[in-house]
């Protein structure tokens, strides 16, 4: 019974010992109160699609810790699969940056609860989100009102809201637009730009594009966003061309 124990151990030592380490200069630890049971996924977007980095099963320690690899600074996902049918649900989207990273959250109120302690980037992109929760609010609000106007017949109201629900965007545009400028020398800023503002007037995307610092410039999203503000001017000129001659051919 003896030499049994001790081969056992010896097992459980040799199982231990020969689990591969998880590699990556990125660190995502954290702990979801409440969950006992699920899939945790660490995610990232290649080549536009949803690609998984590492996953963690959760089976009664809501503790997890979890790797990724990245050249710079760029957006990951945590993405909680609760086995509930939900497939867009439970999903958290931060910066990724070399070093350590601390997720906290709930199970009962997975995105709202989050606690995020990261790098620059998430630290603006935590800023920037809290200023854009406001408008999404303020929004809600003016549906909810328009709604009303409407079963009650009030075109005055009516009126009232769309000159309201315009105002709101165009504070928007301009505090992200701003807030974009402002943190020029973060990759969060083109990052903002392309995700929330891309349909913004083409001159003040190539203010954004032209104050990113050449290290921005150089990075992903820094990329990403020059590349579409050609692509943009392109396609305009493209159809001022085309306007001017369908109304040489109308003359």
């Amino acid at each position: 019974m003896k030499h049994f124990s001790i081969l056992i151990l010896t097992l459980v030592l040799l199982v231990n010992c020969s689990a591969p380490e998880k590699k990556g200069n990125v660190t995502v630890t954290g702990n979801i109160k409440g969950l006992k049971k699920g899939t945790l996924y660490l995610q990232r977007i290649n080549d536009t699609m949803l690609v998984n980095v590492d996953s963690v099963i959760i089976d009664g320690n809501s503790e997890f810790l979890m790797k990724s690899t990245v050249s710079e600074p760029e957006i990951h996902l945590l993405y909680l699969d609760k086995k509930d049918g939900a497939q867009y649900n439970d999903r958290i989207d931060f910066f990724a940056e070399p070093g350590e990273i601390i997720i906290t959250t709930s199970v009962n109120d997975f995105e709202n609860d989050i606690k995020i302690i990261g790098g620059k980037n998430e630290m603006k992109f935590q800023e920037y989100k809290k200023m854009l929760k406001r408008f999404n609010e303020r929004n809600l609000r003016l549906i909810k009102e328009d709604f009303e106007a409407s079963k009650q017949k009030d075109e005055e109201k009516l009126i009232a809201n769309d000159k309201a629900y315009k105002n709101l965007v165009k504070q928007k545009y301009l505090y992200t637009i701003n807030f974009a400028i402002y943190n020029k020398k973060l990759e969060v800023a083109p990052y903002i730009t392309l995700s929330e503002v891309y349909d913004a007037n083409i001159k003040y995307l190539d203010t954004v594009a032209k104050s990113l610092s050449p290290k921005v410039k150089k990075s992903l999203y820094g990329k990403q966003l020059i590349e579409y503000i050609k692509e943009r001017k392109e396609k305009e000129t493209a159809a001022i061309k085309k306007n001017d001659s369908i109304s040489n051919e109308n003359k």
